[in-house]
């Protein structure tokens, strides 16, 4: 009697582990993948490692997470990659706004040319009543989006000439991302956009095959765009691209209570402080990532609200023309905020 009641405890002891959804259920993977289009020292791959780490801590190891850059799980191909987490070739992502708008069409709302001016703008888009209307949208497609981070405001650079007109992009090559807004929006400046990966795009600027592109400051100094004849860059902030923070609904589902919100503090935690380390150094406040910029003997351009005017003036059509594409409703919505933005 007492080596079955011995065995029956024992048993009780070992239940919970093998109830669906517990902590440390058995159908819990080895390794989690997380997709990330850069690695360190960018800030998007230190805010995916960062996650990573304080998922496991967080877990207290029940959940390891391994990080995969160059969006690596699709052979480089950024644009497939919401795509790959809805199937479940990816368990987990920090994803681009940009990288995953041909399949969700409202997230192309950040890359509407000069809707956000500044980053109070910004917040008040991805921290109100906009970026939850987009994570509802988002969790309708097989993810669950936990956390807003950020790539940046992307400025423009060149090998040519200085940017401070919209003719001054007449002719110009400029790599774009895989939108085809970004496309209509260089077009109508007169520019020549060439889509392409960013895996290839560095080696094109290299050889020349293209003239410039268009990023965040915190790529353009890690990637060393300098070295690359990218000597002329313009402060313009057409537009931002926001970072999103999901795992994919099958595998967040395969987890218990305990278990997704360990996973989503982690991310709020990991995105809040990617969002600082994107922001340092650009600011009135502290312009040390300006100055070394402008130390590599790089022609340091700022748009005056002017010369902004007249690049917008230059992209409405393109605005307008997109703004019925993302939904009229949801652009009105997000018009609202920035004018309110405190």
């Amino acid at each position: 009697m007492k080596t079955l009641l011995t065995g029956l405890a024992l048993a009780a002891l070992a239940l919970p582990a093998l109830l669906p959804g517990s902590a440390g259920a058995a159908d819990y993977k080895a390794e989690y993948k997380l997709s990330t289009v850069l690695g360190k020292p960018f800030p998007w791959g230190v805010g995916g490692e960062r996650w990573a780490e304080l998922v496991k801590e967080k877990t207290n190891g029940r959940i390891v997470v391994k990080m995969y850059p160059g969006t690596s799980l699709v052979n480089g191909d950024q644009t497939k990659e919401f795509t790959a987490l809805r199937q479940g070739t990816i368990d987990m992502a920090v994803g681009s706004t940009i990288n995953w708008s041909p399949q969700v069409k409202e997230l192309n709302l950040f890359s509407l040319p000069f809707l956000m001016p500044d980053h109070k703008a910004l917040d008040a888009l991805t921290q109100g009543a906009v970026g939850k209307q987009l994570f509802d949208l988002l969790a309708t497609k097989d993810v669950v989006p936990l956390a807003w981070g950020e790539n940046g405001f992307r400025e423009i650079s060149n090998s040519k000439r200085s940017i401070k007109a919209p003719e001054d992009l007449k002719g110009l090559k400029i790599r774009v991302v895989g939108s085809p807004l970004y496309l209509d929006t260089f077009t109508a400046l007169g520019a020549n956009p060439t889509q392409m990966s960013w895996a290839d795009a560095q080696p094109a600027l290299s050889t020349g095959a293209v003239d410039g592109q268009e990023n965040p400051l915190t790529i353009f100094t890690a990637a060393k765009l300098p070295t690359l004849g990218q000597k002329h860059l313009t402060l313009w902030g057409y537009v931002a691209d926001p970072l999103i923070f999901v795992v994919g609904k099958e595998v967040w589902n395969s987890w218990s209570k305990e278990d997704q919100e360990a996973v989503r503090a982690a991310a709020v935690q990991a995105a809040a402080e990617e969002v600082a380390i994107s922001r340092k150094g650009i600011s009135a406040e502290d312009d040390s990532l300006l100055k070394e910029i402008a130390g590599q003997g790089v022609d340091l351009v700022r748009l005056t609200p002017d010369q902004q005017k007249a690049f917008q003036k230059a992209t409405q059509a393109v605005y307008d023309k997109w703004a019925k594409q993302i939904g009229p409703d949801l652009v009105k919505s997000a018009e609202t905020a920035v004018a309110n933005r405190k």
